[in-house]
């Protein structure tokens, strides 16, 4: 039995672009929920929804377990949980209902409750806890578990009726807290072996998560910050290089994933963390999230150092127009130097690509691939402009949203918005420009491959204008006077240059 049963929504089996990849991770923010109410004496149990069915697998977990409290913590570094996907609302919804029939009250906190406290009150949770909330959710269930009212803490929200209406109450949010407050993940409440079973199984290593800071100062437009907001803490340096250790040791983990926002924001930071996985011998190869603009040659040699074999760096678009009009923060020139940079030191570079946010044109579109074709990163991931509610990007898009406001898994990959293409069309982009960068591989590069490639550019150019939106809308107050004019697009396409050359086509 535990007077607090821990849950999380995310299901892999329910994603199924990330099934095909199979990398799961276990539930960080849901364990380190955990570890502070088990630090201070309440009894707890986890059920991990990753690998398990959540249905009849949480039904199970109520029954051995018989919570006085349930409470469904969503895993805030899980970057699948910032995107509020509609499949994982209605697992939670579930849980919600099959607690509240086990007898159990319900707690919820995450990034879609945080946006839609009200219907997810609505279904049955007494609170919705807000912010970085482990130890608001503590102070919740102590106060549940002494018969009190948690109303008045800070960072929770509740439902009030009176004469048939509702209203949403919530408290302020509270302050962020230092690392030094929390304990580790509670790791130990999980099953591990299944995740090193299910890596073994697709990719012979086994990789385990952990992270170093919390939350990004940054101010792109488009970034949902639901739960940390513009707040930014580090770890001390030795604290992280004792983890990477036990992790080594304890877990016997090949490779680590750093879930956080963004690493290697202070220079010195990264020298220290590098000294100090020095001093112990517990490099393991990791990567890791990163702004290109901090990825200076100093940087990426600590960064080799410590151990680091990858860096996903949010890139976006190679057009300097559009970096502007996201308020990224970032120069194309800058994305060019941190890729030599992290080659010098054999460090694989990973761009992050968005397609279709307000104001691209398809000249835009062909500087973004023009980008990856002059600079080869190691791999790319490609997604739509996706407007999150307390961004300002939704809030100048919000007119045009439908009903359909999430997607409903990570493969969704649909403008919800008056966008300047058809879906269609960018999801051919997408897929044209993966195969280019898997084409640079010797096993994909056959001149079978290769002339598949061109025909499909080919086709791309040709759809170009038939693809275009005649409803896309002028945002000319979202991208500083960068309008959509489908009249003066170009349907040139930047050839495929040198990659049949490349091949010894000619």
């Amino acid at each position: 039995m535990a007077d607090v049963l821990l849950a999380h929504s995310y299901h892999l089996p329910y994603d199924r672009k990330q099934l095909r990849k199979m990398q799961p991770y276990p539930p960080l923010g849901t364990l380190y929920a955990a570890g502070v109410l088990r630090q201070e004496g309440i009894s707890v149990a986890v059920f991990d929804a990753m690998l398990e069915e959540p249905g009849p697998g949480f039904l199970e977990a109520l029954q051995i377990n018989r919570p006085k409290i349930v409470a469904i913590f969503e895993d805030d570094f899980n970057f699948l949980t910032k995107m509020c996907l509609t499949r994982m609302r209605e697992v939670a919804w579930q849980m919600i209902a099959q607690a509240r029939s086990a007898g159990a009250r319900v707690v919820v906190h995450g990034s879609d409750a945080t946006d839609h406290a009200m219907e997810y009150l609505r279904e049955g949770c007494e609170f919705v806890v807000t912010g970085e909330a482990e130890h608001t959710l503590l102070a919740v269930v102590e106060a549940m578990s002494a018969g009190g009212d948690p109303t008045h803490l800070p960072g929770v929200a509740w439902l009030t009726r009176s004469r048939g209406k509702e209203k949403l109450e919530t408290q302020t949010r509270p302050s962020p807290r230092k690392f030094e407050s929390f304990p580790l993940p509670a790791r130990d409440l999980i099953d591990v072996d299944k995740y090193r079973r299910a890596w073994l199984a697709a990719h012979g290593k086994f990789s385990m998560n952990l992270i170093a800071s919390r939350g990004c100062p940054f101010q792109c437009n488009w970034c949902a910050k639901p739960i940390f907001g513009d707040s930014y803490h580090v770890r001390a340096a030795d604290e992280v290089a004792e983890e990477m250790l036990l992790l080594k040791n304890k877990y016997a983990a090949e490779h680590l994933w750093f879930a956080d926002d963004i690493f290697a924001l202070n220079r010195r930071w990264v020298r220290e963390f590098a000294n100090a996985v020095e001093e112990r011998g517990c490099a393991v190869p990791f990567k890791i999230q990163a702004r290109a603009d901090l990825l200076t040659k100093e940087t990426a040699e600590a960064l080799r150092r410590a151990g680091c074999a990858e860096v996903w760096m949010g890139v976006e678009s190679g057009s300097q127009k559009i970096l502007n009009a996201m308020e990224k923060g970032l120069k194309v020139d800058e994305v060019v130097s941190a890729r030599e940079n992290l080659k010098r030191e054999g460090i694989r570079a990973c761009y992050f690509l968005q397609f279709g946010y307000p104001g691209e044109s398809w000249q835009d579109v062909q500087e973004t691939i023009a980008l990856v074709r002059g600079t080869h990163p190691d791999d790319i991931g490609i997604s739509l402009s996706y407007p999150l509610p307390g961004t300002r990007f939704y809030e100048r898009v919000r007119q045009q949203l439908g009903a359909k406001q999430n997607w409903s898994d990570s493969d969704d990959l649909c403008v919800m918005f008056k966008g300047a293409y058809k879906d269609e069309f960018y999801r051919e982009i997408r897929d044209a420009l993966h195969a280019e960068v898997d084409s640079w591989t010797v096993e994909a590069s056959s001149p079978h491959n290769l002339k598949q490639l061109r025909d499909s550019w080919e086709r791309i150019a040709l759809l170009e204008p038939l693809s275009r939106n005649p409803d896309a809308v002028l945002l000319d107050d979202l991208t500083n006077g960068i309008a959509i004019d489908p009249a003066s697009n170009s349907s040139t396409f930047v050839p495929i240059s040198g990659l049949l050359a490349s091949a010894g086509e000619g």
